[in-house]
């Protein structure tokens, strides 16, 4: 699997629905994957996540007021918690900020968030509800119904 990919691109959001309704109408196709507080869109080779701003930046530990981050994350998820924390090191070693240290979460998975020096936001997650092809993508489209969650 190669680390240099994105698996998904969160976009902190102020009005889900909305949010949702207008990158529906530009081609991306929602998927059941989501939930109240989060919806995932398909796209070619790439997920894009809507995820409330105020949401997005607690589950960060951060805060976008200000000068702070930009509400939007890019996202690598990886196939198990070792994955995320030897991604998560090596980012560190490159010169990444930590941000929120991998651990585990409360929707079942485990992540963390760097800062790049540039100071955008890459969260490293392990999901246990998504799978991953050989290259490392994701495809929510092929797992509906399957149990996604």
């Amino acid at each position: 699997m190669i680390d240099a990919r994105v698996s998904l691109v969160t976009l902190g959001v102020s009005d889900l629905a909305r949010s949702a309704a207008f990158y529906e109408a530009l081609g991306w196709k929602r998927t059941a994957a989501g939930n109240d507080s989060v919806a995932f869109l398909q796209g070619a080779r790439l997920v894009l996540s809507l995820f409330g701003r105020d949401d997005l930046a607690k589950d960060a530990g951060t805060s976008f007021a200000g000068r702070g981050h930009s509400p939007i994350t890019l996202a690598i998820n990886m196939t198990s918690e070792a994955e995320v924390d030897r991604l998560f090191a090596l980012a560190l070693a490159a010169g990444a900020a930590p941000v929120k240290r991998p651990q585990k979460v409360f929707w079942g998975g485990y992540s963390g968030y760097f800062a790049d020096p540039d100071d955008h936001l890459w969260e490293l997650a392990f999901n246990p509800f998504f799978a991953l092809d050989d290259e490392g993508h994701l495809d929510l489209a092929k797992h509906e119904g399957e149990g996604a969650a």
